[in-house]
């Protein structure tokens, strides 16, 4: 069947038990669309949020590595894995705190572990080392040397604490900086402890401003499969990617500049005043004249062109084309 040029952004609530690269093929069949992408790979045992972006939403899939990310992490509190899931080979740990636990002990403990600090990555993972990942070493016996990368831990809550048969699990919710490693989390939140810890669940609910609340299920989109029309009006529009960045609106000489990959000066923009240097989403706006806006809420109609990066002095200022959208103007 022949492919569609579907531009987007698609919020999905990947299931259990499969890849995220397997999840993102079986979207893309179902849309049969020409160019897709992911970003934030879940492991097969994790569930939860995964953007996937369509069409010209690839350019700006750098946007959403760098964001925060939020978890649900639930971990099993007194024994060892060899890779820090339920996956790995189990080894009991002594933890002689387990019967005097409470719920505002551990939430102490987790409050401890907040702020800047250094996180050695498992080897259980898919950095690499000489171009093999490490998991492939792991598994043949082999300890490779990483080096401790720096991490942010924003929020940890402790939010459930249950006892069942002697054993005791967490749920744990976080939101870190890139490149933290939840199954060493775990097991750093248990060694406060004087124990050691597994996730047995984990399920990412947010990455940056987008929340899995507004995501779709595989069963949900497939009982679209065929209805091409209902099926992108699931998809949210590019610019989704990008709600941290400040918005700067161009007027249509300035943006027909832009679109061709001018720099331009944006010393007479509306929202000149309140922005200040860096990158920024850009947008084509209808003026009809110096401060005057199209629009009976005030607001021009807009379309999103791409991202920029401003240089102003408050008053006045350059844009520089950064990314942009083809075809716009």
């Amino acid at each position: 069947m022949p492919r569609r040029p579907v531009s987007g952004v698609l919020l999905l609530d990947k299931g259990l038990g499969e890849s995220s690269n397997q999840a993102l093929q079986h979207i893309k069949r179902l849309y049969r669309a020409e160019k897709t992408g992911h970003t934030g790979t879940l492991d097969p045992l994790a569930s939860g949020l995964l953007p996937l972006m369509f069409g010209e939403a690839t350019k700006f899939a750098a946007d959403l590595i760098d964001a925060d990310k939020t978890y649900e992490a639930r971990l099993r509190l007194g024994f060892s894995s060899t890779t820090g899931d339920a996956e790995g080979v189990l080894t009991a740990v002594p933890f002689g705190q387990a019967s005097q636990l409470t719920l505002a002990q551990l939430q102490g403990v987790a409050q401890g572990m907040l702020g800047e600090q250094e996180q050695v990555p498992p080897m259980f993972s898919a950095l690499k080392k000489d171009g093999k990942p490490l998991y492939e070493y792991a598994r043949q016996g082999v300890e490779v040397e990483r080096k401790a990368r720096s991490i942010h831990i924003h929020r940890m809550d402790v939010t459930e604490l249950t006892n069942t048969d002697g054993h005791h699990e967490v749920v744990l919710s976080v939101t870190c900086s890139k490149g933290t490693y939840v199954r060493t989390l775990a097991e750093d939140f248990a060694g406060r402890l004087g124990t050691s810890a597994y996730l047995t669940g984990l399920r990412r609910t947010g990455i940056g401003a987008l929340s899995v609340a507004q995501a779709y299920t595989v069963g949900q989109l497939k009982s679209n499969e065929g209805d091409f029309d209902a099926l992108d009006a699931l998809l949210s529009p590019v610019d989704a990617l990008l709600s941290s960045l400040p918005a700067l609106h161009l007027d249509a000489a300035l943006a027909k500049r832009f679109s061709h990959g001018q720099r331009v000066p944006v010393g007479e923009v509306m929202n000149m005043s309140a922005m200040r240097s860096g990158r920024v989403r850009v947008y084509a706006s209808q003026q009809t004249g110096a401060g005057e806006m199209n629009g009976s809420d005030g607001q021009a109609p807009s379309v999103f062109m791409g991202t920029g990066n401003l240089e102003t002095d408050g008053r006045g200022g350059l844009l520089r084309p950064e990314r942009l959208i083809q075809g716009i103007l």
